[in-house]
């Protein structure tokens, strides 16, 4: 199935919100290994390399968001090799920061945790395309045990674990928690051109471009029907969907209330 969006779409930035500025810059830098980018009015952009990854905007007086709304489920940072995965594991470790879960989800290796706010984060490697398991055009993800030693014994240790993280990492995708599978489905997929890849985890539904495992996670878990967060919570404010070709950019809103910058590169 070819999608509606080049195959080489992808996700660019992520807004949030967060309580404490200081206190999640340092947490993004020592611990994630982000580089601070840039600071202004309040926002601090952070990367990998010169491309900009995360902007933080700092409000001491965001209410939280509450349970059982639409909003961000994680992001999730894709490093480049299982060398750096490996890396990211001992450098959380070494900085005393706990692990939410692990999961083999046989396209690739994850790990999870949630930053300062409480804000869900999955650091994770691909595996090769060629070795994806698949049952024709539909890809085939699980969630099975995740080998941490394994995984910690992968990094270089000529490589130190001080930041910044390696070149080539990237926000490889966005999960969201919405109000309704079918019509985020009908807007993902019929206006804005992903495909769906994967259908077989309950309450939940995968797209991507370009036959990616997925560059959306879509998930109705914290109910159906379920609100938005207030205006400026905690949490998401937007992201972006980076376009290759002409245009401008162009700003949207999914059914359950997710700002999304469409942004042609």
């Amino acid at each position: 199935m070819s999608s509606g969006l080049p195959g080489s779409a992808s996700i660019g930035a992520v807004d949030l919100v967060v309580r404490d500025l200081d206190r999640s810059l340092d947490f993004y830098k020592r611990t994630i290994g982000f580089s601070e980018l840039g600071r202004a009015g309040g926002v601090a952009e952070l990367g990998a390399g010169d491309r900009t990854l995360l902007r933080l905007r700092g409000e001491p007086e965001a209410p939280p968001r509450p349970p059982h709304t639409t909003g961000l489920f994680h992001f999730a940072i894709l490093v480049p090799s299982r060398a750096e995965l490996g890396r990211s594991l001992i450098r959380l470790a070494e900085c005393g920061w706990r692990l939410t879960g692990a999961s083999d989800h046989l396209v690739s290796e994850a790990l999870y945790l949630n930053d300062p706010d409480g804000i869900g984060i999955e650091i994770y490697r691909d595996r090769p395309r060629d070795e994806w398991p698949r049952t024709g055009e539909t890809v085939q993800m699980a969630s099975l045990p995740l080998d941490l030693d394994d995984i910690a014994a992968e990094r270089d240790p000529a490589t130190a674990l001080e930041p910044p993280v390696a070149d080539g990492t990237v926000i490889g995708h966005v999960h969201l928690n919405v109000a309704d599978l079918g019509s985020s489905e009908a807007f993902w997929c019929g206006e804005v051109g992903f495909d769906v890849t994967v259908r077989t985890y309950p309450g939940a539904l995968f797209v991507s471009a370009g036959g990616y495992h997925h560059h959306l996670g879509l998930n109705t878990w914290n109910g159906t029907g379920v609100p938005s967060p207030p205006d400026g919570a905690v949490g998401l404010e937007r992201f972006e969907v980076r376009v290759p070709g002409e245009g401008s950019v162009r700003e949207i809103v999914d059914p359950s209330g997710m700002r999304v910058t469409l942004r042609p590169v």
